[in-house]
Order: C-alpha cells, then sequence, then structure tokens
C-alpha cells in the first residue's frame, strides 16, 4: 500500500508522522527528531501548545542548511492553540509558530480544539509550560465559520498549505463544510483501539478529508495524571492478547500491529516516542499486511465513548462551552 496520502488541495501527505505531544526536553526531542529523521519520518506534528515548536524548528532547519531534505520532502503541521480562537487572533498565533519553526509556510494547519479560551489568560509557551492551560477562562464567543474564514485567508496567503481541525465532532465539521470556500483537509482526533471512532471516519472519508489518529497507544505515558472516560486506568494496550498473537505471527512489535491496523484502513497516525529505537520499529509497518480476520478481531476491541481519555476535562467548566464536542 501507498506509504502517502493526497490531500484536496493535492499535497502529499505521509501515513506516518512524529508526534510531540509531552515532549518538552529540548535534548531528549531534538535527538527523536534527528532519529525520526534518520529512519525515513518526513512527517512532523506538533502545536503551539506543546511548547516544543521551537525545538522542532531547530531541528528541521540543521536538516535543511545542511542539505539532507529539502523543504517540499518536509510535512510540517502545528495548530492553532484554544486561546487564538477569534478571527482576529488566527494570523497572530500563526505568525508565531512560523517564528518558532523557523518557516514560511506549515503544509497544514488545525484547529487544535473546537473550544476557545481567552486569550489574555495566557499567550506564551511559558506559561503553557507552567500548566496554565486548566486555569484559564472560557471564551463562550468561539465562532468557528469566522475563524475558518481567517484560516481560509491563511491559504490564500501562502503561509498554511492546507487546513484542518482537531477534536471536532461530526456537526462541527459538517457546519465548516457547508460554509466554507476551502474545506477541511485533515481531522486530527484521539484514536487507538479502544476508541477507533468508526462513524467519524466513515463521515471524513465520504466528505474527503481524510483522518489522522493521535495517541494510537492509548497514551501510555499520560498514566500518572489521566483516566478512561470512566475512571479507569489507562488500558496496556501492548499487552493485549489479540494484539500480542498478531504481533508473534508477523515477528512485529504490539506497537507496529497497532499502528498498521489503522494505516492499513487508509488512516494516518502521530505515534509520540524520544525512544530511538522505536521511532524507527515504528515507521516500519509498510512491508505486512493484516488479514481481514485480523482487521476484524482488532476492529472488535472498540470500546466508543467509553475509552475515551482525552475528555478536556481538566479544563474546568468545559463541558459548558457552548462548542464542547464531546456532550452527552
Amino acid at each position: 500500500m501507498s506509504e502517502t496520502v493526497t490531500l484536496a488541495n493535492g499535497a502529499v501527505m505521509p501515513m506516518l508522522g512524529l508526534g510531540t505531544w509531552q515532549a518538552t526536553d529540548e535534548e531528549e526531542l531534538e535527538g527523536a527528531l534527528n532519529a525520526a529523521l534518520d529512519a525515513g519520518y518526513r512527517f512532523i506534528d506538533t502545536a503551539y501548545l506543546y511548547a516544543n515548536e521551537k525545538t522542532v524548528g531547530k531541528v528541521v532547519k540543521a536538516w535543511l542548511d545542511e542539505g539532507k531534505v529539502t523543504r517540499e520532502e518536509l510535512f510540517i503541521s502545528t495548530k492553532l492553540p484554544m486561546m487564538g480562537m477569534r478571527e482576529e487572533d488566527v494570523s497572530h498565533f500563526l505568525g508565531m509558530s512560523l517564528e518558532n519553526l523557523q518557516l514560511d509556510y506549515v503544509d497544514l494547519y488545525l484547529v487544535h480544539v473546537p473550544f476557545g479560551m481567552l486569550r489574555e489568560a495566557m499567550q506564551t509557551t511559558d506559561d503553557i509550560k507552567a500548566g496554565g492551560v486548566g486555569t484559564m477562562a472560557l471564551d463562550m464567543e468561539t465562532d468557528h465559520l469566522a475563524i475558518w474564514k481567517a484560516l481560509e485567508a491563511e491559504v490564500e496567503a501562502g503561509r498554511a498549505r492546507a487546513i484542518g481541525v482537531s477534536n471536532f465532532n461530526e456537526s462541527q465539521v459538517q457546519r465548516i463544510l457547508d460554509n466554507c470556500t476551502i474545506p477541511p483537509a485533515n481531522h486530527q482526533v484521539e484514536m487507538h483501539l479502544y476508541l477507533q471512532q468508526k462513524d467519524l471516519v466513515a463521515f471524513c472519508k465520504d466528505k474527503g478529508i481524510t483522518v489522522t489518529a493521535y495517541s494510537p497507544f492509548g497514551s501510555p505515558g499520560s498514566n500518572k495524571w489521566l483516566t478512561t472516560s470512566k475512571g479507569e486506568e489507562l488500558p496496556d494496550l501492548f499487552s493485549l492478547p489479540e494484539v500480542v498473537e498478531i504481533a508473534d505471527r508477523y515477528e512485529k512489535t504490539p506497537a507496529q500491529v497497532l499502528l498498521r491496523h489503522f494505516v492499513q484502513q487508509g488512516i494516518l497516525a502521530v505515534p509520540k516516542s524520544t525512544n530511538a529505537a522505536r521511532i524507527q520499529k515504528n515507521i516500519q509497518i509498510f512491508d505486512f499486511e493484516l488479514t481481514e480476520e485480523e482487521v476484524e478481531v482488532l476492529s472488535g476491541l472498540d470500546r466508543g465513548e467509553e475509552g475515551r481519555i482525552f475528555t478536556m476535562k481538566l479544563i474546568g467548566g468545559v463541558e459548558d462551552h457552548p462548542e464542547y464536542p464531546w456532550k452527552t
């Protein structure tokens, strides 16, 4: 199968990228980025809220300056933060991201979450590192259509090659589709064996929107401070008997099986790792194919909304926001 997909704008996007969420140690992230680029990764996913765009930019610039890659070979995505969710703020925050990344444009600019928070409460990445997100005041006047208009202007200006969303629900995406000039090219959502988002994936595919899975391993590194929506410990998907059995059959790692399961269905993935050996292993998923029966077994492990980890409820009062995407 192909290792890339073609977006609506004609851009080629690698199926597998390096996720960088929670990678804030500069030296560790530099090592991970260099290991990934050495291993053949050309898609790097970051965000203003990750507070690591400067490190990504530093490594990318070094590779470009040394002639190891061309800008056209790379696919860099970043995200509009929740405190930039007003039409007049989009240009400001994209500009800050471009400055951090030392780039003239990003290949994909995503709206990080569908709800907004007041910009005055927190603007700098230093504030983010200090843990300010959970104390910010919600901006109840989030207007997706106004924001999207500003994003379309950034495409016209050449500062974003493609635009998309993250953590939106189906009706929120449809509202944009019904009113846009440039449709979303990509939707990045939490997706792993216990939350496979099958209806949302089918909807996006029907609309010509590619889907990227974040936390495809179930975010095992977040166990100290996160639980599932049911209050349970985060699952160890690597140890599931069904996953281990398939991994042994192909002489692959459980992580490779989890990634292959999604990529084989046309879903992109951005696994995060700072371990060079695991980074290299994670991209070696295009030399084997799961059977229909194996895909069916893994698909059967889906728990639906009960498997959701990232409910955003650490942000006080977020469920009362009119654009909170997972209302029950």
